[in-house]
């Protein structure tokens, strides 16, 4: 997520620590890179100008230059800005007192719109609510179809009808929902190519007549300024709550995260990081930060870990630990619970000073399948007791797999090495946090 940002700041303020003594020359050729930077990652200019002269102003006080350790202040400085330039906490959405709730969603056509109604969706009911979507797109081609393909997939009930009109739709969606036991209606409204009178009256038209807890404008996080500005023209009509930006999982330049939450003042409240459904995160600004410094989100990674693990399983498996009993099935349930947890390189990249290291490194997911093959070819006596693995049985289960014996050869390596591991950070009190055995290839 904005690692080429990422890498340029990091390799800024690295020579910034380097520094035993700052001078006010030093301070200015360092936001002179830093302005460059952020301009190249598409930031808004104007954001640009006055994130600098807060830095500047903040980094040339007495207590900074005269410090024992005025690098660290000034990267403490640089990181503290960027969460106030995104909006400093987190902010959750509005519930409506008497259900169902309703969140409406707007944006231009492309942004992906319909994939985060699923995605929010598929979040809210892992709270504990009932969530109902409502295919409010009467004209691009194939969206109503699309809407229910992707609440088939979750099971979660869609309100679909063949009328062209969107605010009789999502007005009698809300008798529907109150039918069906739903808290929550999620409007997916059309989009357009472009900003016309037509849609943005039809969407003042449903706020009017629905009053939604919640309208969020969606923009996706690859086009930069095009998004900010698209998010300006929308509140100018609308007056939203909040945003989310999508697609942040490709190689954003981060321009819109920066931007946005300064020039319309309104929250960021998801980012979407990924193409699965669970691929959605609550906006934290400061986690953001973190990452774009190099300096990791491991809040984040414990909240996917525990979202994945199975508390059950996990004090089974705890006990087994202190008896050293852990095996090759314990080690393949593990497999599949950091599988649920996302994209290996983005676990990794929330480590603090791994995200760096792993610049350039093509990390592959299917390295999973090639394990899983490897352990579905042993018998289940020698899953649970990988010792007896002589060289005839490590060739039998290379060829059962279609891997080579150094394959096998390696994941029983990994194995061992992954048990040292996981008693090493029992002993450090780490592993009540983490699911034992998460980077099985780290």
């Amino acid at each position: 997520m904005l690692e080429d940002l990422s890498s340029k700041l990091e390799a800024i303020l690295k020579k910034v620590r380097g520094q035993g003594k700052l001078s006010e020359k030093n301070i200015a050729d360092s936001l002179k890179e830093i302005r460059r930077a952020l301009l190249e990652a598409d930031v808004n200019y104007r954001v640009v100008k006055q994130f600098i002269n807060d830095v500047q102003e903040k980094a040339l006080g007495e207590a900074v230059l005269r410090s024992v350790t005025p690098g660290q202040q000034i990267v403490k400085i640089v990181h503290d800005e960027l969460v106030r330039l995104m909006g400093e906490s987190n902010t959750t959405l509005k519930f409506a007192g008497i259900p169902p709730t309703v969140i409406m969603l707007c944006g231009l056509q492309g942004s992906g719109k319909t994939t985060f109604a699923g995605k929010l969706g598929n979040h809210l009911r892992k709270k504990g609510r009932h969530p109902m979507l409502v295919a409010a797109d009467v004209y691009r081609p194939a969206a109503k179809t699309q809407l229910e393909v992707v609440g088939k997939s979750l099971n979660i009930p869609v309100y679909s009808t063949a009328s062209n009109d969107a605010l009789q739709i999502c007005k009698e969606s809300i008798k529907a929902a109150r039918e069906k036991s739903c808290d929550i209606v999620i409007l997916d409204t059309a989009g357009r190519l472009h900003i016309d009178e037509e849609m943005m009256q039809e969407l003042q038209l449903i706020k009017r007549e629905l009053k939604p807890q919640e309208i969020l404008f969606i923009a996706d996080g690859m086009t930069g300024q095009d998004a900010v500005n698209a998010a300006s023209q929308f509140l100018e009509r609308l007056d939203y709550d909040g945003v989310v930006l999508t697609k942040m999982d490709g190689d954003a330049r981060g321009g819109a995260a920066l931007s946005i939450r300064s020039v319309t003042n309104r929250p960021i409240k998801f980012i979407s990081v990924g193409e699965k459904m669970d691929a959605l995160e609550p906006f934290h600004p400061e986690r953001l930060a973190s990452r774009i410094l190099g300096m990791g989100d491991v809040v984040s990674l414990v909240e996917k870990a525990q979202d994945a693990i199975d508390l059950e399983e996990a004090e089974k498996l705890e006990r087994k630990l202190r008896k050293d009993q852990f095996n090759l099935e314990d080690f393949y349930s593990q497999l599949q619970q950091i599988k649920k947890m996302g994209p290996l390189e983005q676990l990794l990249g929330m480590i603090p000073g791994v995200g760096k290291q792993l610049q350039g490194v093509q990390i592959d997911d299917r390295a999973f399948v090639k394990v899983e093959a490897i352990i579905n070819s042993m018998t289940p006596k020698e899953r649970r007791k990988p010792q007896i693995l002589n060289g005839s049985r490590r060739k039998r289960i290379a060829a059962g797999s279609g891997t080579r014996v150094q394959d096998v050869n390696q994941l029983l390596r990994q194995f061992e090495e992954m048990k040292k591991m996981i008693k090493r950070m029992k002993k450090m009190k780490f592993g009540r946090a983490m699911p034992p055995g998460m980077f099985p290839f780290g």
